[in-house]
């Protein structure tokens, strides 16, 4: 569909809760699409509306291990008590990463783009970005959260 710009940094677009989402109609499937084709090519793994400038409760997910996760309203309903520390980056703080303590499985309840529920049980990698995109949609950003936030090494 289209490549949209990333907002970075400052933005304030960035620090707003993102707006929950009533109607699935084709305006939603078509910013699932942008934001699934500015993921790529960002080369990135997940993406939040409000990364390039819309406020709604919508994240995508491609971590590499199967599913493509297209997600309206998500929301935690469950994390483990086992946290774990991992580098992280963002597309939005772009050659920056710094260290962050999450928990390590959650359960992740949204709607998919025909509105049918569906429930992740995510642990790892997947965990990891579900919970760093659906930060996002509540304007926390993984720099509020980091420990050591540092220049990427080229």
């Amino acid at each position: 569909m289209a490549i949209k710009i990333i907002r970075t940094n400052d933005d304030p677009a960035l620090k707003r809760v993102a707006k929950r989402i009533t109607k699935i109609d084709d305006r939603i499937e078509k910013l699932v699409s942008n934001m699934l084709d500015t993921m790529y090519d960002a080369d990135g793994i997940g993406l939040a509306a409000p990364q390039i400038g819309i406020s709604k409760r919508v994240i995508t997910v491609d971590t590499d291990e199967g599913d493509v996760y297209k997600l309206i309203n998500p929301e935690i309903t469950n994390s483990s008590q086992e946290k774990e520390k991992a580098v992280e980056g963002c597309l939005s703080y772009p050659g920056l990463q710094g260290e962050v303590i999450r928990p390590r499985q959650v359960t992740v309840q949204a709607l998919d783009l025909n509105g049918e529920e569906v429930i992740i049980e995510a642990s790892g990698l997947l965990a990891r970005a579900l919970q760093h995109e659906i930060d996002h949609l509540d304007g926390i950003t993984f720099i509020d959260r980091a420990e050591n936030v540092y220049r990427e090494e080229s």
